[in-house]
């Protein structure tokens, strides 16, 4: 059994996890889309890719771009395997130590993974580091300034290992500027009545 929590939950939740998780995937994937600017032949890596639904759609609106993913469970990318083209490097990794050289990506996007990471300063400072100079990131993920995630964070932290923690938009700003990102920009919403969410967007 993996003595890693992100592993062991995963691993339990793999083959369910799309069918269970399909609006609020769905709804936060076309959130962060909204904030994407891709040009045609772009490197586009996809920073926690989980089942590879973002990927999917990345393909999708950018059939000339090059994505890539990483995730830290061998059974979520699994699935990604089975959906997405044999092309597709999809890689077992780590945040906060990317198997890319420096200045390789035009954009890094992830969704809904950021509060798994137990350091949030190397993952944007490993994202930063394989962006391109002016290279775009971009991150949803759960927003700490909603009640409804306060109370969510409160009960994960206790009972789910798995779970780092939540950021609200004004710390998050703070680690993303004090790794030196540039035109830092959030946009703040809810996607149903419980979920608040959160997508940063900041250039190299």
């Amino acid at each position: 059994m993996y003595s890693d929590p992100i592993q062991t939950e995963y691993a339990r939740l793999a083959e369910q996890y799309d069918r269970r998780w399909s609006f609020y995937v769905n709804a936060t994937v076309e959130k962060t889309l909204n904030h994407l600017e891709i040009n045609p032949g772009e490197r586009i890596l996809d920073l926690g890719c989980g089942t590879g639904v973002l990927i999917q759609r990345l393909l999708q609106v950018a059939p000339a771009s090059e994505v890539v993913g990483i995730d830290a469970s061998a059974e979520m990318l699994e699935i990604a395997k089975h959906k997405l083209p044999e092309s597709v490097d999809l890689k077992l990794g780590s945040a906060d130590n990317l198997p890319w050289a420096s200045n390789y990506f035009d954009i890094v996007v992830s969704t809904s993974a950021f509060h798994f990471f137990l350091d949030p300063s190397q993952a944007l400072q490993e994202a930063k580091r394989v962006l391109k100079p002016n290279g775009r990131l971009v991150i949803t993920d759960w927003c700490y300034d909603y009640l409804t995630c306060k109370v969510c964070d409160f009960f994960l932290r206790c009972f789910n290992r798995a779970h780092f923690r939540t950021y609200g938009v004004a710390e998050f700003q703070g680690m993303m500027e004090d790794e030196g990102l540039q035109e830092i920009a959030f946009e703040r919403y809810k996607i149903d009545w419980f979920w608040g969410m959160m997508t940063a967007t900041a250039i190299k």
